[in-house]
């Protein structure tokens, strides 16, 4: 009987790990992971994501590359035919030119070239035709057979490192090269390799504005990423190649994707069996003899800080050719970090949207520094920090609407990292303000207001307080007073900037108060009302006026531009998330707000897609949906959010019907689907609305919170019964339909009673 109670409890242990471990299973990479399509509505194109392998927040993300030059992004997308190769950086969800794609890395057989070739003509090039039904894409491994060659190349990751295997068939001219010039959006403009030994090279690749990159060039990039790369076969036959670039070429995207630029590569010098070289055009090549699915692994360290942490990197990361071990690894990273948020009910879809959306979250921002804490800081200089992770990709004016508000709660101490980051580099820039959207140290410029301050003012008012307080403060001041809507009180031409400028002066000013600075906080308040001043009333509505005060010609509430940034007055004017009830008063009271509002609604398509309307595909109107809550109609709120839910996501490469912005689009689909969203960060309320699942558990950190897990509940909760009846926190009931971050964080349990 003994031996019978103990293999039960084996069984169950057995089921509880395999339940545990299953949540991982859920995340479909695949999600959102086309540029432009069939199905694109607009110039911004579609969710941009890319489908390879990553850790949480981690330094490498390995993955396929189908195409260099466009607003190609992520490297990759779906509907492509063909792939270049398989590089170990890779950006998310962006528009605006893509950077990074840095190591590309091209398995191939047969004649060598040294140059990508066209989609039409892969046969011309390196790059080689692939098929979905030969693909897999996981989290935490990716797979695909490259037809033209017959290899199957499969990639995982590590947090700083990555390593490819790839099975190729008989062949007497097998290959494995590596581009060192390729960069997504451009090229890195010098490079240096050197042969360590018989399986290692190692070198660098710069990457300044001159050669593209981030909005080709005007994003300011300028970057060096180090390697440090071992093969399981020895060297036998490599060499290098070598394209001679004349002086006087510019070196940026549409130049490099010529056909004279192009042709140059196609016909670059080959080096053979040289052991070091630098130039500007640079690839490494080593050839083999191989056996019918003979397998030869590659693994990487990356760094962004010399060769030596390239190599610590891969030493601590992947010191062994386990190639099922670090997938395993990486797996279990991404399902203890996914196990933050336990959701149960509604529909396999939904689990699949909500967990890949959860994964999608935790890219960026990524750690920048080396495993011994070595970064580059933005004064060009290593440092090193023992005391946090250095970290880069600071998508400013997507994430701090969603995505930051959403790590607060279930990643308290990545959010005091990207704060101790942000202050570093206002201090060693010498700018002493914070970057608007950061990339690699890089103030990109891109983008308008000061989404830096909202992230920092929302975190201090959570409790998240690991960083120079002092210090904070001081920047966010002289970023709002840096740009801002003094000394007229607004931005000229501007209403998205005139708004935007309002709500993060109310920032200053919130902290301001908390920190004990009256006088400050009275006067930031003030500057926080400016949004007053461009409300037309001949319009009834926000409207941009020149420097001297004339109204702009106006052309209607939905005419994009006029003013606006990515939106049209329609859709910027509802953003006053600071006072609500200001703005209602503008709107001529709560009758009138709510019509404008239903309306603004009921006008969108049923997808949500690009529209002149409530447009799901950009970040503007993110909040708008939880404004319902403040003007007495809540279940608009909850009607709403369920249908975007449901119509604006899906589980296949077209599931995002915007750029997935660095996690600000998953982001807002995971705090919609357990019921809880901001309007105003930096106010700690989280407006209340219906969940799309049963029951929804967050794990708090402790380290930071006084929580264990705090719980929400939806009785009788289903596609029909989305309206919430009744609401109950800790037993006693609520009235009113917003939470506090403290209510949420102290732990306990949030009811609601659902109905038709």
């Amino acid at each position: 009987m003994r031996n019978t109670y103990l293999v039960i409890i084996l069984v169950m242990l057995l089921i509880s790990c395999t339940n545990k471990l299953s949540k991982v299973n859920y995340i479909k990479p695949v999600i959102g992971a086309v540029t432009y399509g069939e199905r694109s509505k607009s110039m911004q194109g579609l969710g941009k994501t890319f489908p390879g392998t990553a850790t949480p927040f981690g330094l490498v993300q390995l993955s396929p590359d189908t195409r260099t030059g466009g607003d190609n992004g992520p490297g990759y997308s779906y509907n492509h035919t063909t792939i270049e190769g398989f590089s170990f950086t890779h950006m998310s969800g962006i528009g605006w030119y893509g950077d990074l794609g840095n190591f590309l890395v091209m398995p191939t057989t047969g004649k060598m070239h040294t140059n990508k070739g066209e989609d039409d003509k892969p046969e011309d090039g390196y790059r080689s035709r692939y098929s979905h039904d030969n693909e897999t894409i996981e989290a935490g491994y990716y797979s695909v057979l490259l037809t033209d060659y017959n290899i199957k190349a499969e990639l995982t990751a590590a947090t700083r490192a990555g390593i490819l295997r790839f099975t190729f068939p008989e062949n007497d001219s097998s290959r494995i090269q590596i581009d060192l010039a390729r960069r997504i959006g451009g090229t890195s403009t010098e490079q240096y390799i050197k042969l360590e030994n018989e399986n290692t090279i190692s070198g660098w690749m710069k990457c300044p504005p001159e050669g593209g990159g981030w909005g080709n060039g005007e994003g300011k990039a300028d970057y060096t990423v180090y390697f440090y790369c071992q093969f399981s076969k020895p060297f036998k036959d490599y060499g290098v190649w070598s394209a001679n670039i004349p002086e006087s070429w510019i070196r940026k995207r549409e130049e490099v994707n010529g056909k004279p630029y192009q042709d140059i590569i196609a016909k670059a010098t080959i080096h053979k069996g040289i052991k070091e070289f630098q130039g500007k055009h640079l690839g490494f090549f080593t050839n083999f003899k191989t056996q019918k699915d003979e397998q030869i692994l590659v693994k990487s360290g990356i760094s962004f800080v010399s060769i030596d942490g390239a190599r610590l990197n891969l030493q601590t990361d992947i010191p062994h050719w386990d190639f099922e071990k670090v997938e395993k690894n990486n797996k279990s990273l991404w399902n203890k970090a996914i196990s933050s948020v336990t959701v149960e009910g509604a529909t396999e879809k939904d689990r699949e949207i909500f967990y890949t959306a959860l994964f999608h979250t935790m890219i960026d921002p990524r750690a920048f520094s080396d495993n011994d804490g070595k970064y580059i800081g933005a004064d060009k200089k290593i440092h090193k920090t023992d005391n946090f992770v250095y970290r880069t990709i600071f998508s400013g004016w997507d994430v701090f609407r969603s995505q930051f508000p959403l790590q607060t709660i279930i990643n308290p101490a990545m959010v005091n990292d990207e704060i101790n980051s942000l202050i570093q580099m206002a201090d060693l820039s010498g700018k002493k303000y914070y970057p608007r959207w950061e990339f690699l140290n890089s103030y990109s410029g891109c983008m308008i207001g000061n989404p830096a301050v909202s992230v920092i003012v929302d975190a201090y008012e959570k409790g998240i307080r690991n960083f120079d307080v002092v210090k904070a403060f001081q920047y966010c001041k002289n970023s709002v007073d840096t740009f801002g809507n003094n000394p007229l009180g607004y931005t000229p031409n501007s209403i998205s900037q005139t708004l935007e400028y309002a709500y993060t002066d109310w920032c200053v000013g919130r902290f301001a108060e908390s920190l004990n600075k009256p006088s400050i906080a009275n006067e930031y308040y003030q500057r926080s009302l400016n949004y007053k001043n461009i409300w037309n009333k001949e319009v009834n509505w926000f409207r941009a006026k020149d420097e001297e005060g004339n109204w702009n010609e106006w052309k209607g509430k939905t005419i994009q531009g006029q003013g606006c940034v990515e939106s049209d007055p329609y859709q910027q004017g509802w953003f006053v998330p600071h006072d609500i009830t200001g703005l209602t008063a503008l709107m001529g009271g709560k009758d009138s707000i709510q019509k404008q509002l239903v309306h603004f609604f009921e006008m969108a398509p049923d997808d949500f897609s690009w529209n002149d309307y409530y447009n799901h595909a950009n970040e503007p109107v993110h909040h708008v949906p939880f404004i319902f809550n403040e003007i007495g109609l809540p279940r608009q709120t909850q009607k709403w959010t369920r249908r975007i839910c449901e119509a604006a996501y899906g589980t296949d490469a077209y599931g995002l019907c915007g750029n997935e912005d660095v996690g600000q689009m998953s982001a807002w689909y995971v705090l919609a689907s357990i019921g809880i969203h901001p309007i105003n960060p930096g106010d700690n309320k989280y407006q209340i609305t219906s969940p799309v699942f049963n029951r929804i558990e967050l794990k708090l950190d402790k380290k930071y919170y006084h929580g264990n897990t705090f719980t929400i509940i939806a009785n009788n909760n289903s596609k029909k019964n989305i309206y919430i009846k009744s609401i109950k926190l800790n037993g006693k009931k609520l009235d009113r339909y917003w939470i506090t971050h403290n209510e949420i964080v102290n732990g306990g349990v949030l009811e609601l009673e659902m109905e038709k």
